[in-house]
Formats: structure tokens, sequence, C-alpha cells
């Protein structure tokens, strides 16, 4: 979704128009029109936040805590890049690799692995008891300590395809620490991803903080990519839209690195 999200909107919804206030300036756009879909789908992503939307999901019996938009684009990316190995660190209650895995187990291709600082007794229980368990190694630890690293670059065969997404801490010291340590880790045409940059558009919202408007994976990413000409921030491909929306509603903007050399 667009960068500059709206101060203020007024929704009709009998006439079918939203005027959308920018930096004081009013323009009104009918139901239509992609700015439109973009200024409610602002609403959507902070309401969203607001009420814990995202809490409200499971996959496969395991909590899942995506915004379902998200997930539908993770499984494209997957798809698409059909990786030996799927890295996560931040495993909280597992769904993601329980779905990751599953996505695996379909594609008769990868497996997952997952890092958490702390994994939770029942969390591992529910994990090493599930379907899928098969497909998935976990790791405790600290994403970012050396040992950590070294586990993970173990678990990952010579010439294996990978693709990692960061979903553990999401300070911006945190995640700029994490793309440092794993980029070498990333196959060239494949993808690190740096989850939850939703947080600069929230840092006025409850259970966020004041200084998330410029601590957060979007400002790190940025931050990566200063020191670093082996990636670039690459939208991945949509493979099929016959709607006149092109941007995604996500709570992961700026997210996407591809390695392009």
């Amino acid at each position: 979704m667009t960068k500059n999200w709206p101060d203020h909107l007024q929704i009709n919804m009998a006439e079918a128009w939203v005027d959308v206030t920018r930096d004081g300036s009013i323009q009104r756009h009918g139901f239509s029109s992609p700015e439109a879909f973009e200024a409610i789908a602002a609403a959507y992503l902070r309401i969203g936040w607001d009420t814990k939307y995202v809490y409200s999901f499971t996959w496969m019996g395991r909590p899942i805590i995506q915004l379902p938009d998200d997930a539908m684009r993770l499984q494209e990316l997957i798809y698409h890049i059909k990786p030996d190995v799927v890295i996560e660190t931040g495993v909280a209650h597992g769904g993601s690799l329980v779905f990751y895995a599953g996505l695996c187990r379909a594609m008769g291709k990868g497996r997952v692995v997952g890092v958490d600082i702390e994994i939770r007794p029942h969390n591992r229980s529910a994990i090493e008891k599930h379907e899928l368990f098969d497909l998935i190694t976990l790791i405790e630890g600290s994403s970012v300590d050396p040992k950590i690293i070294k586990h993970v670059r173990d678990e990952i065969r010579p010439d294996e395809r990978t693709v990692i997404f960061l979903d553990s801490n999401h300070t911006r010291q945190h995640v700029l620490a994490e793309l440092q340590s794993y980029a070498p880790l990333v196959s060239v045409g494949s993808y690190i991803v740096a989850m939850d940059g939703i947080m600069r558009h929230v840092h006025n919202a409850p259970r966020s903080g004041n200084d998330w408007k410029s601590d957060n994976p979007c400002e790190a990413v940025s931050d990566f990519l200063a020191r670093n000409s082996d990636f670039e921030l690459v939208e991945p491909p949509i493979p099929f839209n016959e709607g006149i929306v092109t941007s995604r509603v996500s709570y992961c903007p700026d997210a996407f690195l591809k390695r392009v050399r």
C-alpha cells in the first residue's frame, strides 16, 4: 500500500465514495478506484492492528499470527521460488512453520527451519506432535547469536535454494543484525523478507511504541541496502491479477529483498 497513509477518511457507502485527507488536502474517490481501495485498506490495517485481528486464525491447528493477505502472498513467493529450505526467525505458536511445511509437502520439495530465542514448552510439544513435524527443525536461541547462525547454516546443504523470513524482534537494530547475518544464506534470485514494517504506520496506536516511526523493520531494510549492493528491494511477481489494484494489502511494506548477485 501507499507509504503516505491518509490522515482522515469520510466514507459514504450509499453513494460509493470516499473523501481522503492528506496534509490538509481533500480528494474524493469513487469506490471503483484504486485510490479508494488503498485508503480504505489503510484503515482496515490500522483497525485490524487495534483489534488484534491477526490473532484470530489457525493453520492446520496451530495459531498463525499473519494477516491472511500476507499469508497468500508468501505462498505465492514460496511456490515461485520452490526453495529447498525455508528459514523463519520467530516461531511463536508455530503456525507459520506448519503453513510453510504444508506448502513444501504439497510441492514435494523443501523443509523448514524455525529459530526463536524461546520456544515455550507447550508450543514445542504441539509442533513436535504435528503431522508435518518431519519437515520442521526447531532451533532455540537468539537469531543473531553466532552459534545459532552457524546452526542454521549447517542445516543447509551445498547448492540448496533458500528463502528467509525475519519475524522475531522487529526493532531496527535487531532486524538489521538479522539481515546482515542471514543475507549470505540467501540464494541468488531468492528473497529475504523483513516482516511487520507496519510498525512505522501504527506508532500512535495501542500496543505500539512512540519510537516505532523510526525504529522499525523498514528502516533496517533501508540501512541494509545502503551497505549491500547484492540485494534490491523488489516486489515478488503477482502471478494472477484481473483487477485494477496492483499494490499489496500488507503488514509488511518494503519487506522483500531479492538477492541479485
